[in-house]
């Protein structure tokens, strides 16, 4: 048959690729800069203790009362990219208290999620994919959260998933069910934020994940602490960010430098 196989929910892979599950094959990837190919702000920053766009453009650092940070455009790569974002702790902090957080945060503009058709009984599934690599171990936490969902009021989902070795490049993905309540303003302001937890304090990680959009509890924001920042050295590190539309990770969609740098501009 060509290599092409359907398994018995009818997802379709060629050649050992999975296909799309629904929606179109180009432009799938929801998030810019995925592979961390364009840095006009430099490749490296020191001394980061609050929020603020370092580096690889379109990725958000973001820090409140937990410690101090370098962040680079990394070379260090998995087969298949050429660069990664990398959060690296300079001044730990070995006790995080309150709401005091650690975030590499990607944030999607709501008018280009209008296809995803939230707030409506066809609400579309979303999947997430990423590599990631870090000297801790164990479960860590993503969230999204809506800001500007109308009406409902800031919506949010949150998820698990575990680094398994220590300082090894490992590829995730996440499956999120469509938001069939929350309908994102169709508008150029943030309409969906995407959350890689680092580290917290306990007012962050007192639930447990909620797996299915609702409102905010943000106890279940960071329900498995992986506690990047609880000592000197300790490091972060992201590349192939995918989100897109369907039940299933698709390969990496690589754009041209060029295509992803006007896409960077606009921001």
């Amino acid at each position: 048959n060509g290599g092409i196989s359907v398994d018995s929910s009818g997802h379709v892979t060629v050649d050992g690729q999975q296909m799309p599950t629904t929606g179109a094959l180009s432009n799938r990837n929801l998030v810019i800069n995925g592979d961390m190919q364009i840095a006009q702000r430099g490749t490296q920053s020191t001394g980061v203790t609050t929020g603020a766009y370092k580096c690889a453009d379109r990725m958000y650092n973001s820090f409140s009362g937990l410690g101090t940070w370098t962040i680079d455009q990394s070379t260090d790569a998995p087969a298949g990219f050429a660069k990664s974002h990398k959060m690296t702790c300079t001044t730990a902090d070995a006790s995080p208290t309150g709401f005091d957080y650690a975030i590499f945060t990607h944030v999607i503009e709501a008018q280009n999620l209008q296809h995803l058709k939230y707030g409506t009984s066809a609400a579309e599934s979303l999947t997430l994919s990423f590599w990631v690599k870090s000297n801790k171990t164990g479960g860590a936490s993503i969230d999204m959260w809506q800001p500007d969902s109308t009406a409902t009021g800031t919506r949010i989902v949150s998820n698990g998933y575990t680094i398994n070795s220590a300082n090894t490049w490992e590829y995730k993905t996440i499956t999120i069910s469509g938001d069939t309540a929350g309908v994102i303003f169709d508008d150029n302001g943030a309409g969906l934020y995407i959350d890689w937890w680092l580290n917290s304090g306990p007012d962050y990680t007192g639930g447990s994940f909620q797996t299915t959009w609702g409102s905010v509890d943000h106890t279940t924001r960071n329900a498995s602490n992986l506690g990047v920042g609880g000592t000197v050295n300790d490091y972060f590190q992201i590349t192939g960010i995918q989100l897109e539309v369907g039940e299933k990770a698709t390969p990496f969609e690589h754009r041209s430098y060029g295509d992803e740098l006007i896409k960077c501009k606009r921001y």
